[in-house]
């Protein structure tokens, strides 16, 4: 594991500053979008997990609201250092620059490996875990021609399109996003080639707790990682309904460009990359189509690197709590439409600081439902 990068941009957790993140990521309720807010609004990770059990009985939860411990935060970080890991936070310098952009970034990355690969612009190449000999043969040809260019190839290490994609760019470095813990990689016949990543010039990356086994519901969150770490990504050989064309629309709402290979219409592993082609992504035959397209964007500096600090930039504290007159105008204004911010708080009527903390105690009891571009509707 390297060690944090010298002379990098960018504010350094303290040690308790970091535990007090890792508590409250892993706090019931509280994702990525949560945990902004929640900063923006008290200030720092420690006063918002002393806010979390009044925000919660004051929204009409009936039992406490399960808050991580100190103890659990320590152990999952004395499990990080045993397993060669570290953890690093949103603002600090050896973060993935193009994911701190995104809509709901993890506020916290597991990541263990060459933290260079992080540091350079980066493509995704991912497809069918049933991939055609020629699929994976071409997945091959443009990530080693995309490593060769100095682009480092983010994939999701699953079968087929993803695997040889990381074996091409074992040399030249490559990002394994993990939808479980970084001690739990899947598929189990790819725990060798993870190791050869971490082990050489790549990264495993992942947002999930340690021990954290995958399920179903958690390969579209590592999807949105491939995709916000990237400029762009390639999708060779996606079948209809795929995870790989949950990333190629993930990359879309965040503004990367979106490749893909044609593949024959007869052939059910390609009727999803002809159907973004027919969207109007950006046709891919050679691997040169990627790199041409891809390098004005990697000269320009479209992250530029923000400080995250305690206190946040904003402070949305109140000096009273809104009453229950106020907390029933808002649920009133919310619905399962989902709407903009801006718009519930101009129909209520109410301070914004009002609006978003009753927000916030929706959001705690899991009555909030975010959607992209800051959206929000009443969970069923």
């Amino acid at each position: 594991m390297d060690a944090p990068s010298a002379g990098s941009t960018g504010t350094v957790l303290s040690e308790r500053q970091r535990i007090a993140w890792l508590r409250l990521i892993r706090s019931d309720n509280v994702g990525p979008a949560t945990f902004r807010d929640l900063i923006n609004h008290f200030g720092s990770a420690e006063a918002a997990l002393a806010a979390l059990p009044e925000l919660s009985a004051r929204g009409g939860a009936t039992r406490a609201i399960r808050i991580a411990s100190e103890a659990e935060a320590h152990r999952e970080l004395e499990a990080a250092h045993r397993f060669g890991a570290r953890f690093v936070g949103i603002g600090e310098p050896d973060y993935p620059q193009a994911l701190k952009q995104i809509d709901g970034a993890p506020p916290l990355l597991a990541v263990k490996g060459a933290l260079a690969a992080a540091k350079r612009p980066a493509v995704g190449i991912v497809g069918s875990r049933n991939a055609s000999a020629a699929g994976t043969k071409f997945a091959a040809m443009v990530a080693r021609d995309c490593g060769r260019a100095g682009y480092t190839v983010v994939s999701g290490l699953a079968r087929g399109i993803d695997t040889a994609a990381h074996r091409a760019s074992l040399g030249t470095g490559t990002i394994a996003a993990l939808a479980g813990g970084l001690d739990k990689p899947y598929p189990p016949e790819n725990i060798g080639l993870i190791e050869e990543i971490t082990a050489g010039n790549g990264l495993a990356v992942s947002e999930m707790p340690f021990g954290w086994e995958p399920r179903a519901r958690d390969f579209p969150r590592r999807n949105r990682l491939i995709a916000g770490i990237a400029l762009g990504v390639v999708i060779i050989e996606a079948a209809m309904r795929s995870g790989s064309l949950i990333t190629a629309r993930l990359a879309g709402e965040f503004g990367r460009l979106v490749f893909a290979v044609p593949g024959s219409p007869l052939d059910p592993r390609c009727h999803g990359t002809n159907g973004l082609l027919k969207d109007g992504a950006s046709i891919v035959t050679e691997p040169a189509d990627v790199i041409e397209a891809l390098a004005p964007l990697a000269q320009l500096d479209l992250f530029p690197l923000s400080m995250a600090e305690e206190p946040a930039r904003e402070s949305r504290a109140i000096t009273m709590p809104p009453g229950d007159s106020d907390r029933m105008r808002i649920i009133g204004a919310l619905g399962p439409t989902p709407v903009e911010i801006d718009d519930v708080i101009r129909h209520a009527g109410l301070p914004a600081s009002a609006v978003y903390l009753i927000l916030l105690e929706l959001d705690i009891l899991g009555r909030l439902h975010r959607h992209q571009g800051g959206l929000v509707s009443l969970s069923d």
